[in-house]
């Protein structure tokens, strides 16, 4: 449909295909065209029209919802990318997803050919936001649009006609606070979701949904206070203890009906009191009026309908819940019977025409006679609304828009609430119930009783309004002075009982009062602690806390933070309105808030033991390895290596600790701590000495069983190089672990191939510094480091390279003196047990046996003791095992003569290239084939590899069988 002369291009662009269909009907009065845009769900409508004086071509598509996510740059994304605490400053964009492309190419598409852009969006805060969001990316295609905002409340023709002649400028500041909370919302909400996810998923047996490994701890600024009122108030039934308490009744009847008197102390809970008073009561039992009060009472409709109160009334009257409320109340609102449902308005705009809207529901079979008596001026039954105080200067109150008595395609549901909201509107605009309420005082024994009845005269609202109730019994009529005996008179007692479980609807009113969520997503957080867990909701839509919304609660409680209360939140929406009305910037309010909320998960994070504590209460402690476990990371110095990255203290598969750099793989960059380190945390505290800084220190917390008895198991340390305590355990640590495995013997090539990294080569390694070692130089140049039972090692790179050995291995491989050493190698290649030696200077011998036969333990070089196994799996089987009860040694019989030397038929060549292997070779070929980086099985000596993380990496090589390095550092590579 091409333009007509002097006609401008429209693009009109509305937040729903639904709504965008409807405006272009409305506009169109049905003489529309329609084609498909790049979206096989957003069509594109075309029509003339006249916008004033000025003749326009109409193009009317949609977006559906926001058209721009906000996120942390691909960097901050994954879970254990960063310390959650750098989501609080980390960059963020807004970008459109890659579902949303297809919408956003339309935009561009038909900006480029329109003069005018028209935005059909909800009139509210987020509305605004989209629109700014789909103005980014039409003023992107084309800079010349001038742009315009209709504002609308009903898909009504009267409304849409009269937006469209009277168009605004969109509000710049509704969509800056929109953008102030999402990104405070993202912020905070990443940061303390994976602090809570990755700290207590995996340390506790979550037994609360079915797929328990995909399980996310979310926490919402929202959220969080929304699960506070839960088990706030859950605590107080807890904590109640009830109380016996007495009361005394009264009663009279007459031939005009019965009264019943009730006590003016209400009740006391001192019996002795309650049976002296009572029992002056039965002595004078002789009631004396002393009062009679007639008043008139009114009971007044309700206000105009907002969001929260449709929520309430739908909870309450329809048993609906809220989100489904929200959910049914926009099916209504698209399909034009219903105004805009997300509203914090509650009064009626004086231009407003009331009388118009009762006229369409008069032929209504269950209303309209109530519909026509309002408008009946001889009734006297019309009265304008109250006004409820609140005006969010964009839509009315909640009202009916189109005359129905039930559709085809509406549920029960549909059919409640349009009920519930067509009642309402003729209700607020109703005179109130009027009643008359008897008031009797009467006197006995000296103690005060009344009675009070209630004749209701005038229901009016009431007749249409079944949701109120206002009843109450007729007194027998007294006189003052009148005396009379009571027709019984007795002393009851009772307990006191603790409040109820919140429903739903007081949910919904704690949050509103709180300004907890505005008007339009307080049901999306109740959802959402039903969706994580944190709560249930009984038949009668009452709440009460899981174990683990309690758990939660409870460990922030402790803290002493009380990020669980309202506080914070109605602080951050006060701001938000601040920012919508121009008294603060974006800016001022992000940096504020963001400032707070940090300092508050640094020192929950500090205090994260309350929170274990807490859990640990509800649940018990997973079994799961603990290499499932992902730990909170925390930053310890900037890299050296690639200057590009941090790094950050780690926990290892293993359970130790180290030090890697943030980069990984890309940076290899790593720093072993001690093995004899149970604990380790970053502090605040800086180094003034180590460079490139800062450098912070670390607090650790040491095995006492594991360092000598100088040393303090608790140490403030630094791994910049200036700790010499450090530098000891370190040292320490690294001969333990070579006196308690072995290297398997190599060629001086092969150890050649293995640089300090333990990465195998080229992958860079920080090692604390270390002074030098004190070792004899031996008869082939090799220096072994000694043990103290004096018996040589092979210096092997320590570190992430070194290989880990098991208890096996040490029976594999005798330790000889430096004599012994120095003898061997007058007789190169044969050592005195007829085999073969390497240039290490280590023998490999088929048993580690004294002169008797005996086997010897390796650990404490005591003789083993020989005993048959009797479990299922091993049944028969012989093994040894250390005397000494302190010690770990086992080893199995028919492992102790396993150890033959194979190789690969080299042994001609002499030098490095032996003609056998070690053991630990063969049964890597054995075990594991053409072992991949990785990948594969554990060697079948017990030896492994350990990654630059952390992490075991298994296999061998595959050209040598040599788990010591793989085929591309392979030292017989191509021979």
């Amino acid at each position: 449909m091409p333009p007509g002369g002097g006609a401008i291009r429209v693009l009109n662009v509305a937040e729903k295909p639904s709504v965008a269909k409807s405006v272009a009907e409305i506009l169109s009065r049905g003489g529309m065209q329609s084609r498909a845009g790049r979206s096989r769900y957003n069509r594109v409508f075309e029509f003339n029209y006249a916008i004033g004086a000025q003749a326009c071509h109409m193009l009317v598509t949609s977006v559906t919802g926001h058209l721009m996510e906000l996120d942390f740059d691909d960097r901050y994304r994954r879970w254990y990318s960063c310390d959650p605490a750098e989501l609080f400053h980390a960059p963020v964009r807004k970008a459109v997803p890659q579902d949303k492309q297809d919408i956003k190419r339309t935009l561009e598409e038909e900006a480029r050919t329109c003069q005018w852009l028209v935005l059909w969006l909800d009139c509210d805060r987020e509305g605004e936001n989209i629109a700014y969001e789909v103005v980014d990316i039409c003023a992107g295609a084309n800079r010349n649009l001038n742009i315009w905002r209709a504002r609308f409340s009903a898909l009504i023709p009267r409304e849409i006609h009269e937006a469209v002649q009277h168009l605004a400028r969109p509000n710049k500041l509704f969509a800056d606070a929109v953008d102030a909370r999402q990104e405070i919302d993202l912020r905070i909400g990443a940061s303390f979701t994976r602090f809570q996810t990755m700290l207590l998923k995996d340390a506790f047996v979550l037994d609360v949904s079915g797929e328990e490994r995909n399980m996310v701890l979310s926490y919402g600024p929202c959220q969080f206070p929304t699960l506070g009122f839960i088990v706030e108030r859950f605590w107080e039934i807890q904590a109640h203890e009830p109380e016996e308490f007495w009361t005394i009744n009264c009663s009279h009847t007459s031939d005009e009906g019965t009264a019943s008197f009730i006590w003016i102390r209400g009740h006391l809970f001192d019996y002795s009191s309650a049976v002296v008073i009572y029992e002056m009561c039965v002595h004078e039992p002789m009631a004396t009026v002393q009062n009679v009060r007639n008043q008139e009472k009114l009971k007044y409709p309700p206000y105009p309908l907002s969001t929260v109160e449709l929520q309430k009334r739908a909870s309450r009257c329809c048993r609906m819940s809220s989100e489904h409320t929200m959910k049914v109340a926009e099916e209504l609102y698209q399909a034009g019977f219903i105004s805009y449902p997300r509203t914090e308005t509650d009064s009626f705009s004086p231009n407003t025409d009331l009388h118009a809207i009762v006229r369409e529901q008069v032929d209504h079979p269950d209303w309209g006679t109530y519909a026509q008596r309002l408008l009946n001026p001889e009734e006297r039954l019309w009265r304008n609304p109250s006004n409820g105080g609140h005006d969010d200067k964009a839509h009315p109150p909640i009202h009916p828009t189109k005359f129905s008595t039930g559709e085809n395609n509406w549920s029960p549901d549909h059919k409640k609430v349009y009920e519930l909201v067509v009642r309402h509107f003729l209700a607020c605009c109703s005179q109130p119930a009027v009643g008359a309420e008897t008031t009797v005082e009467v006197d006995i024994a000296g103690e005060q009783f009344n009675a009070s009845g209630r004749v209701v005269l005038a229901k009016n609202y009431l007749d249409v309004y079944r949701y109120d109730s206002w009843g109450g019994s007729l007194l027998p009529t007294y006189t003052i002075g009148q005396q009379f005996v009571p027709t019984s008179l007795t002393l009851d007692s009772g307990v006191t009982r603790p409040p109820p479980l919140l429903a739903e609807a007081d949910l919904l009113s704690c949050m509103d009062k709180a300004g907890i969520g505005t008007d339009a997503t307080m049901h999306e957080h109740i959802k959402k602690l039903l969706d994580r867990c944190y709560a249930t909701k009984d038949a009668n839509s009452r709440f009460s806390p899981t174990n683990l919304g309690e758990a939660l609660v409870m460990g922030y409680d402790e803290m002493g933070y009380e990020l669980w209360k309202p506080y914070l939140r109605a602080m951050m929406e006060s701001d938000m309105k601040s920012v919508s009305v121009g008294t603060k910037s974006k800016a001022q309010v992000l940096e504020g808030c963001l400032q707070q909320m940090k300092a508050c998960f640094l020192d929950a994070r500090a205090n994260k033991v309350k929170l274990l504590d807490a859990m640990g209460t509800f649940f018990a402690r997973s079994n799961r390895p603990i290499n499932e476990t992902q730990n909170t990371i925390e930053v310890v110095r900037p890299c050296g290596a690639c200057n590009d990255s941090e790094m950050l203290l780690k926990r290892r598969p293993n359970g130790g600790f180290m030090v890697g750099c943030r980069g990984f793989p890309q940076c290899r960059n790593v720093v072993w701590l001690p093995g004899s380190l149970a604990e380790a945390a970053v502090t605040q505290q800086i180094c003034p000495t180590c460079v490139p800084g800062p450098v912070y220190k670390i607090q650790f917390k040491f095995n006492r069983r594991d360092i000598p008895p100088s040393f303090d198991v608790d140490h403030l340390g630094c791994i910049g190089g200036c700790d010499d305590v450090l530098k000891e355990l370190t040292e320490m640590s690294r001969f333990q672990h070579h006196n308690q495995t072995t290297t398997p013997a190599r060629s001086q090539s092969q150890t050649q191939t293995t640089s300090t990294s333990g990465v195998r080569q080229g992958a860079p390694r920080q090692d604390l510094p270390t002074g030098s070692h004190s070792t004899g130089q031996f008869a082939n140049q090799h220096t072994p480091a000694v043990n103290p039972q004096g018996r040589g090692q092979s210096q092997t790179p320590s570190g992430v390279g070194v290989r880990q050995g098991t208890p096996r291995q040490d029976l594999h491989t005798v330790f000889r003196t430096a004599s012994q050493f120095a003898n061997e190698q007058q007789t190169p290649g044969v050592n005195p047990q007829g085999f073969r030696s390497t240039h290490t200077g280590l023998t490999q011998n088929s048993r580690n046996a004294s002169s008797s036969g005996e086997v010897l333990c390796t650990t404490c070089g005591e003789a083993c003791i020989n005993r048959t196994a009797n479990t299922e799996a091993n049944r028969g089987r012989k093994f040894y095992k250390c005397q000494n009860p302190g010690c770990g040694f086992f080893v199995w019989e028919d492992e102790l003569d396993n150890v033959a030397p194979r190789g690969r038929g080299r042994g001609s060549r002499g030098g490095g290239r032996q003609a056998s292997a070690s053991a630990s070779a063969s049964a890597g070929r054995r075990g594991g084939g053409r072992g991949r980086r990785g990948r594969g099985n554990a060697d079948a000596d017990g030896m492994t590899f350990v990654s630059a993380t952390g992490d075991t990496v298994h296999g061998c090589c595959f050209t040598c069988g040599d788990p010591s390095h793989f085929a591309n550092a392979c030292p017989n590579r191509g021979r």
